[in-house]
């Protein structure tokens, strides 16, 4: 009977022991731990940062910038990534190139209670300033912030010239993607090569707004996006790459240049019509694109070497 009773009083311990672990773990609102962020990042063999977003190597993203929208797509299409695209953006460039790792957050209308819980823990952890001063002060540099304030503009302006000169600084002057509003926008001009990407400038300040959770899976628009993604943005709208298919994205892009690049030469040569260019190329015309790539072989990844060249004769 004792020993029936210490197995019974071992469980209760045992359960209420789990009960504490994981009431603690989810008090802490919108926060995906690191074991959460590599559970949900499976396919991504690279490195990572220490909260476990995905690293997408600095290299890939200053190729990235390269990479035309449609030529993401496309890539991201074939592995059936159909909803990454968002359009219908107001941008700061003319011509925008904007390219980053994805640092994810989303906000809520406000609601006291919940908002009161918010502010306590913000607290205890040591945060400073508005809600959305904590999201900043988690950037690294190549991070792009990706914020879903779903849809909304009036007071629920995002960051205004003072805020966004500190982006530019901590993230190295990427960009920033704001399913939201802006405001200070002749002050924000002021800043060089540094895009931004939101529904519209309004005077208002953000108000009645409350910071649900920094680097979780969010939605923008028709897109899904997960913290670590890379961000590309170009003047048709935004495209969220997975991290694990960012190398593909860019090496496919390289290939479709290389073939440009040879097409292009060979009607300044005269060589070749725009009619026979500008459409599948006969058999010799690949013999003499692949002889131009012997020339170039050297500079090809392994990635492309098995794309162009499988099955050429050399």
């Amino acid at each position: 009977m004792r020993e029936k009773s210490i197995i019974v009083i071992l469980c209760m311990l045992s359960f209420f022991f789990i009960w504490i672990v994981t009431d603690t773990v989810n008090g802490q609102v919108g926060v995906f731990s690191k074991n959460d962020l590599i559970e949900y990042t499976p396919l991504w063999e690279g490195e990572r940062f220490p909260d476990g977003r995905p690293k997408v190597p600095d290299d890939i993203l200053e190729r990235m910038k390269n990479v035309a929208i449609e030529e993401a797509w496309a890539v991201l299409r074939n592995h059936d990534y159909t909803q990454q695209f968002e359009r219908n953006w107001v941008v700061t460039e003319e011509n925008p190139v904007l390219v980053g790792r994805a640092v994810t957050a989303f906000f809520l209308p406000l609601r006291p209670d919940v908002n009161d819980m918010i502010k306590k823990k913000g607290e205890q952890e040591g945060r400073i300033g508005g809600q959305n001063s904590w999201i900043i002060d988690t950037l690294v540099k190549g991070d792009v912030i990706v914020v879903d304030m779903f849809g909304k503009v009036t007071d629920a302006t995002f960051l205004g010239d003072n805020l966004a000169n500190s982006i530019y600084v901590k993230s190295g002057g990427t960009g920033v993607v704001i399913d939201g509003g802006a405001r200070d926008i002749e002050g924000v001009l002021e800043i060089p090569d540094f895009p931004i990407f939101n529904r519209g400038w309004d005077p208002s300040y953000l108000k009645d707004m409350m910071l649900m959770g920094i680097n979780t899976p969010i939605r923008i628009g028709n897109a899904a996006v997960m913290p670590g993604d890379v961000v590309l943005g170009k003047k048709e709208g935004i495209i969220f790459i997975p991290a694990h298919l960012a190398q593909e994205v860019v090496e496919s892009s390289e290939i479709i240049s290389l073939r440009d690049k040879f097409g292009h030469q060979r009607l300044r040569e005269g060589k070749y019509t725009p009619g026979e260019i500008d459409r599948k190329w006969t058999d010799d015309i690949e013999k003499d694109f692949t002889e131009w790539l012997k020339e170039r072989g050297n500079d090809l990844t392994p990635y492309q070497r098995e794309k162009l060249l499988k099955g050429r004769t050399w």
